[in-house]
């Protein structure tokens, strides 16, 4: 994989944030290894949420046929507004 730069101009309040996480009082030494963590914290939830996402439908996929019941798009609609 080919390693490269990327450069991002951000101001006003996401400067200002970036700036609060770094140095001596924040968590990260500079910008460039918040932005990593960020990226990789984003990555860690898109995961997590697609292993959830495959746990909820293994049921179904799995599931008969027989199992299944048919209902409109009106149906959907109209249970979702009582909840």
């Amino acid at each position: 994989m080919a390693s490269g730069s990327i450069h991002v101009k951000v101001s006003g309040q996401l400067q200002d944030h970036i700036q609060q996480q770094v140095g001596d009082d924040g968590l990260y030494e500079n910008a460039s290894e918040y932005i990593r963590a960020l990226i990789r914290r984003d990555l860690q939830t898109r995961n997590e949420a697609w292993d959830m996402l495959q746990r909820e439908i293994a049921p179904a996929m799995r599931a008969e046929d027989s199992e299944f019941v048919a209902v409109t798009a009106e149906d959907v609609i109209r249970r979702n507004k009582r909840r």
